[in-house]
């Protein structure tokens, strides 16, 4: 019964990652030569920008003052509100979990959603007050906060620093006393949770396991519930936090399982582990698949660079089972692919490693959201590439989905925030004040916060702002589709669906851009937004004028005006022949403008 299974539970950057180094640190689970900042964090990426990405376990041996030992299975949680079900999964393998709260900044979004995800789940929740040894800590004020907004008693709170170790044998002793052992008999029919897995070159894919019931052993038949098919498992083990091969899993244990497994996508996250021959009676609740919420192109701005990319995305995929990708062709672009990722920081992470690592310069086009569509035939579809979208006769209604945002701000920025809201076509929830801070709940379609609006939301509120949201279904709206021609050709890479009341600003502002990075020619450019065979924008990009009455010097003005009408009647035809290459930053610079 001496086993403790607990996660750590933050908003971004509250000091998840250094409090979990200082227990490892005081728990002996680092050698001095494995020594580094945020030791659970296995990326470069996660490091240099200090967010947990994927959830790592570690197996640790505490022994108290009077010789007792217990051990812990510490499940690291990634961060951000775009992998909020694999949070979910990993605090359903817990039976406790350390909230933890900046005491410089108190109670944010995330703090809020991830509390209500543990009692959900029925979990001990031990707060943790921490960075208390900064010179803006307010400790007891974020304890009270605590109490106020999630109802958690501010008397059991531990006051601890993740930095310099105050506080570690208090939250340590706090985790044997207060989180319960994990029940489950080892006699009973196998049933184990997966809650996260990865690719191993060698090994195929590793199951990441909390066993429920029952007990695993090497060369057992084992069946994946949801999935609906059966392995032999091949290796069992615990982490430390490398793979370490044990003998046996049995219930109440976090381990690893090899099985020989081919494919990530038969080993979803959320699935339910059981004996071939010897079922349990019912999987655990609350599975369902990674979907893809927002879908970007992904193409190489060299075109010999398509194979090197594919390969690196099937790489990726190896251990993603939620990021998905198909071959598609632009016009504009050439060859590339439709990219599905579980929201933009995942959109972002997927690029800069597949830059990074795989070395590739890519060219991505504006993320877009899944619409769903009732043409006039009755039937209906989804479609998430604006190329695709119907014309406007073949459409009875457009849907599109929409969130929950909740936004956690200080009470001397809630015009602004609100005026930005209302920007993005939100409609107001409820305002809840909670002493100086308040919470505002609006419900905002997902497209419209797709672009800037994590960054207009910081710079408006001087970084002290954070959100966080959840989808709530869909919803019809009036939207269009925006095209851009260039010398009365369609760019197709560049069309957005936008909501009608913003077309024009959109369509203005694109055109704009364009004509400024599009090369002149000997002849003048139209630059258009159109909607259908409506112009709603255009803008010219200036011709070259050579100068002809350069050796007219005097003489009589009818020899000039012949001149001139020449050169005239010579640009027409150019127009009329002429096509326009437009370069790859003109697509780079349409981007990167604020919508």
């Amino acid at each position: 019964m001496n086993v403790r299974n607990f996660s750590i539970i933050a908003h971004v950057d509250h000091g998840k990652s250094t409090l979990a180094d200082r227990i490892l640190e005081r728990l002996g689970a680092m050698g001095e030569r494995d020594k580094r900042d945020q030791t659970l964090d296995t990326l470069e990426l996660e490091r240099e920008r200090g967010i947990t990405i994927k959830s790592t376990p570690i197996r640790l041996v505490y022994r108290r003052e009077n010789g007792e030992e217990y051990v812990f299975n510490l499940i690291d949680t990634p961060g951000h509100v775009d992998f909020n079900y694999e949070v979910s999964r990993s605090l359903a393998a817990c039976e406790g979990v350390l909230l933890l709260v900046d005491a410089s900044q108190g109670v944010e979004a995330q703090t809020i959603v991830n509390a209500y995800l543990a009692i959900d789940n029925n979990l001990e929740i031990i707060p943790v007050i921490n960075k208390i040894d900064l010179p803006a800590a307010d400790p007891e004020g974020a304890a009270k906060e605590l109490e106020e907004v999630i109802g958690i008693p501010a008397d059991g709170a531990v006051f601890a620093s993740g930095k310099s170790g105050i506080g570690i044998p208090e939250i340590l002793e706090a985790v044997v006393e207060r989180i319960p052992p994990p029940p489950g008999d080892p006699e009973a029919p196998l049933k184990a949770l997966i809650f996260d897995s990865f690719y191993d070159a060698y090994q195929g894919v590793i199951l990441l396991v909390r066993v429920l019931e029952g007990t695993l052993n090497p060369k057992d038949e084992i069946r994946l519930m949801n999935a609906g098919k059966d392995f032999e498992v091949d290796k069992v083990g615990t982490f430390s936090p490398a793979l370490v091969v044990g003998n046996s899993l049995s219930a109440g244990a976090v381990g690893w399982v090899a099985a020989g497994i081919k494919d990530i996508a038969d080993a979803q996250v959320g699935d339910t582990l059981t004996g071939k021959d010897r079922q349990t009676d019912e999987p655990f609740p609350g599975f369902k698949p990674a979907q893809p919420v927002v879908f970007s192109g992904l193409y190489p701005t060299d075109t010999e660079d398509y194979r090197k990319l594919r390969d690196a995305l099937e790489k990726l995929k190896l251990n993603d089972a939620a990021f998905s990708f198909e071959p598609e062709t632009s016009e504009a672009l050439g060859f590339g692919f439709r990219c599905g990722f579980l929201g933009l920081l995942h959109a972002e992470i997927i690029q800069e490693r597949l830059e990074r690592e795989y070395d590739l310069d890519l060219i991505a086009t504006a993320p877009a959201v899944v619409y769903r569509v009732t043409l006039t035939n009755g039937e209906i579809f989804e479609t998430q590439n604006p190329a695709e979208f119907p014309t406007r006769d073949r459409i009875t209604s457009v849907e599109e989905p929409y969130i929950k945002l909740s936004i956690m701000l200080p009470e001397d920025y809630v015009g602004p925030v609100m005026q930005l809201l209302q920007e993005r076509r939100g409609s107001m929830i409820t305002m809840n004040y909670m002493g100086k801070r308040v919470e505002l709940l609006y419900e905002v379609p997902f497209g419209e916060i797709l672009y800037d609006f994590h960054d207009r939301l910081k710079s408006i509120s001087r970084g002290y702002a954070s959100m966080d949201y959840e989808q709530i279904g869909y919803r019809e709206g009036d939207l269009r589709k925006v095209d851009i021609m260039v010398n009365n050709e369609v760019i197709d890479a560049l069309a957005v669906i936008v909501h009608e009341t913003k077309t024009y600003s959109l369509g203005r502002k694109i055109v704009d851009k364009m004509a400024e990075v599009i090369p002149r020619q000997m002849f003048p450019v139209p630059v258009q937004a159109v909607i259908g065979a409506k112009i709603i924008a255009r803008a010219t990009v200036k011709a070259f004028r050579k100068d002809v009455l350069a050796k007219c010097y005097g003489g009589d003005i009818s020899r000039k005006k012949k001149l001139l009408d020449k050169q005239k009647k010579g640009r027409a035809r150019m127009k009329q022949f002429g096509t326009v290459e437009v370069p790859q930053e003109a697509f780079l610079a349409v981007l990167s403008t604020e919508e």
